[in-house]
């Protein structure tokens, strides 16, 4: 880690990151589906203070999504199943693009589809906002219909032929979002890498469940749903770090339970270079705005005078050899 000898004035805390080309003058997003398309945001703070948006996943067609309820708030985040309810991507260039490209800070347009082809024809569609939209991330945590119904990303050669289907009808770099539900993340991680993706965003939600001890049934309409917030944040920093340290030259974008600046150091110091806050959004419309102090100041405090220097630098422990000559 490169500091220096004691602390500094935060205002000279350089935390300007580069994300596979993409200069970024700090690490602190928005993730989709926490954000809408950026406007109701709009009404608590300046959005041109991010580093940048993602927004709601969009498909080719728009979706109502899953019937209610489908949110339940646990006691360390909240279990969803919203059915990724868009506007569909037509809607979406013509009438949510224009203010997001307004803003000025980096547009990451979330992205899915029901089958094979559906990416594909998202990805095609997509491409038209090419000059306004700076990453598609692709959402590979949807059911292969054609294939049982197991997610796109659980299979490193599925989610490869995928990725490279839909780079080939893009000009707009691709950056993968990635399920914890895979039994190995890093081969999905270098699969999509050898398909075209410039780097993955790390993770999406773990799948979980309640229930409604006195109805007995489950308190979302789905019965399961995806887990966020602080409950999966060890979860994240596990496969970040795990990623990073197989594949350092890929980007890697984190998110899983980031309420505070000091969560935001420990995704990069794992090995993200940029970050993104998703259900903490619900509960404090500004965080982002906090956590980005509070990461500037933590920064100041520890003497990193430039972040970028710091990712991926998580220190093992001391081999036990070590360990015993130090107790003598």
């Amino acid at each position: 880690m490169v500091t220096a000898a004691g602390p500094l004035d935060p205002s000279s805390v350089d935390l300007s990151m580069d994300f596979a080309g993409l200069s970024l003058p700090h690490p602190v997003m928005v993730a989709s589906g926490c954000f809408a398309y950026g406007e109701p945001y709009a009404r608590f703070f300046d959005l041109r203070a991010l580093a940048g948006i993602a927004t709601k996943g969009i498909s080719p067609a728009p979706r109502a999504g899953n019937p209610v309820p489908r949110i339940w708030e646990t006691a360390a985040g909240m279990l969803n199943s919203i059915g990724l309810e868009n506007v569909g991507a037509e809607v979406f260039l013509r009438e949510k693009l224009p203010f997001l490209a307004d803003l000025g800070v980096s547009v990451w347009v979330n992205f899915f589809g029901e089958d094979f082809d559906a990416y594909v024809a998202c990805a095609r569609a997509l491409d038209r906002g090419k000059d306004r939209i700076d990453v598609l991330e692709m959402n590979v945590s949807c059911p292969n219909i054609q294939k049982g119904g197991i997610e796109f990303g659980m299979v490193p050669e599925v989610a490869h032929d995928l990725v490279r289907a839909c780079v080939a009808v893009t000009d707009i770099p691709i950056v993968v979002k990635l399920s914890p539900n895979a039994q190995d993340n890093v081969a999905i991680a270098d699969a999509v890498r050898s398909a075209g993706a410039v780097g993955v965003s790390l993770i999406n939600t773990v799948t979980g469940m309640a229930i409604d001890v006195r109805t007995r049934r489950p308190r979302l309409a789905t019965t399961y749903g995806g887990l966020s917030g602080p409950a999966i944040k060890p979860i994240a920093l596990r496969i970040v770090h795990q990623v990073h340290r197989a594949l350092p030259d890929l980007p890697i974008c984190g998110m899983g339970g980031i309420r505070t600046g000091e969560d935001a150091l420990e995704f990069v110091l794992a090995g993200a270079r940029c970050i993104q806050i998703g259900t903490a959004n619900f509960a404090e419309p500004t965080v982002a705005l906090r956590v980005l102090d509070e990461l500037r100041r933590l920064c100041a405090e520890l003497g990193i005078a430039r972040l970028a220097d710091v990712v991926g630098d998580v220190r093992p422990w001391p081999a036990e050899p070590a360990w015993k000559e130090a107790r003598v």
